[in-house]
């Protein structure tokens, strides 16, 4: 019996991942990101239409494991200097994005009937956005070094950590009937202690551990490229550990870690197998993995019993994101285009709202049909990101707004 379930779950698995190359290929051949692809390919073929692929605990494990490597690759790309240098423009723009969302998703709540803590929820799950999902979408279109995908970047971390505060304060109040103030100072503080040991970490020990792995290499010879992968996978889970000791999602422990192997001082060889690998792993097959499962969620009738509802819920996400990303990157130094654009970037929510709407189904604040629409506005949204980012990107060329961290006015201009 347990060898027969390792063999569905061995064909579940081959299933997905072919369906999930085959439809990542097709939307890059059609100008879009694999991710597009892979997130149909899960509605199509898993429960929603098909059912001929099925959620599974190895599809979860997997899944986890391939946003949490995609989170790895992605700090890899990011310059941490260049984060710090646009980090209060990001903290603004992130600061637009949670609260304009926030009141607008509490207010509809009101309007439709759900108890106060069921706002709440709701405008919590307004607020959300998914760092993994934009991450990839930054990959695809390959923006990574652009101004907007620093910010979104950015953003997107400090919003996570900040819903996550303010959901300790929600759940608290709901099931205490009061706001708990000491258990929000403790998800903050335990926020703020993971950044200042990641950072104490990474810039105070990492370089003496990059030095002597170059001495072991040199004078020893017994450092190889496998044992740099293997010494940047054991950094990325420590980081990782960290976060989940601070109450922190794992990925934004293997965001930061990514961010400080980018600056480890290793032979250009041994840093550029230790990248390859990581890209290969999680873009190729653990990230893969995760976009299809993610649509499993999603169940098509609520379009038919909840249409007017979805219909609210879609334009107060939209709304509540853009308008939030715009309005607050006005005063910075960023143009009112790169606004709209990040606006559009910071709509996805990804697992993100999933895991709130979970968590509030779970504790009976919200409802099975309001669950769904948020499970499948969650996707949509994430879907929706590729294509209006891609337009926004574009948009941003033409007018010669899209702007390279590296780039002087002149090459940005050359290069749009």
């Amino acid at each position: 019996m347990v060898a027969g379930g390792g063999e569905i779950d061995i064909l579940n698995l081959l299933f997905v991942l072919v369906v999930a190359w085959t439809f990542g290929a097709a939307a890059e051949r059609v100008g879009y990101p694999a991710m597009m692809g892979e997130l149909f390919a899960g509605v199509v073929f898993g429960p929603a239409i098909l059912g001929l692929l099925q959620p599974s605990e190895t599809l979860d494990v997997l899944a986890e494991l391939g946003v949490f490597l995609l989170m790895v690759y992605v700090g890899m790309e990011v310059d941490l200097d260049d984060l710090f240098e646009l980090g209060p423009q990001a903290l603004v723009v992130a600061f637009g994005a949670f609260v304009i969302p926030f009141g607008l998703g509490y207010g509809a709540g009101l309007i439709i009937g759900v108890s106060t803590g069921g706002a709440l929820f709701l405008g919590l799950a307004m607020a959300a956005t998914s760092l993994a999902t934009k991450s990839r979408i930054l990959v695809d279109l390959d923006i990574l070094d652009t101004r907007i995908a620093k910010i979104l970047l950015g953003g997107a971390l400090a919003s996570d950590v900040g819903v996550l505060v303010a959901f300790a304060a929600v759940l608290g109040f709901v099931q205490a009937g009061v706001i708990d103030a000491t258990a929000i100072a403790v998800t903050l503080l335990e926020a703020v202690a993971f950044f200042a040991a990641t950072l104490f970490i990474g810039y105070r020990f990492l370089p003496h551990v990059w030095e002597q792995f170059d001495t072991l290499r040199q004078r020893y010879g017994f450092v190889d490229k496998t044992t740099a992968f293997s010494i940047a996978l054991l950094v990325s889970l420590v980081f990782a550990g960290l976060a989940d000791l601070a109450g922190l999602h794992m990925i934004i422990g293997g965001f930061v870690a990514g961010m400080f192997l980018r600056q480890a001082d290793l032979h250009e060889s041994l840093y550029r197998h230790m990248h390859d690998v990581i890209y290969d792993l999680a873009i190729g097959f653990f990230a893969p993995i995760f976009f299809v499962t993610v649509a499993f969620e999603i169940s098509l009738d609520i379009f038919t019993q909840n249409a007017g509802l979805l219909a609210l819920l879609v334009a107060v996400a939209f709304v509540g994101k853009i308008v939030g990303s715009w309005l607050f990157s006005l005063p910075t130094n960023l143009t009112s285009r790169e606004g709209v654009v990040i606006g559009f970037g910071m709509n996805g929510r990804g697992t993100v709202e999933i895991i709130i709407a979970s968590i509030g189904l779970s504790n009976g604040i919200i409802s099975q049909d309001l669950f769904s629409v948020l499970v499948f506005l969650a996707m949509f949204t994430t879907a929706m990101v590729p294509m209006t980012v891609k337009w926004g990107v574009d948009w941003l060329s033409a007018a010669g707004e899209l702007v390279y961290m590296d780039d002087s006015p002149v090459e940005t201009e050359a290069r749009s």
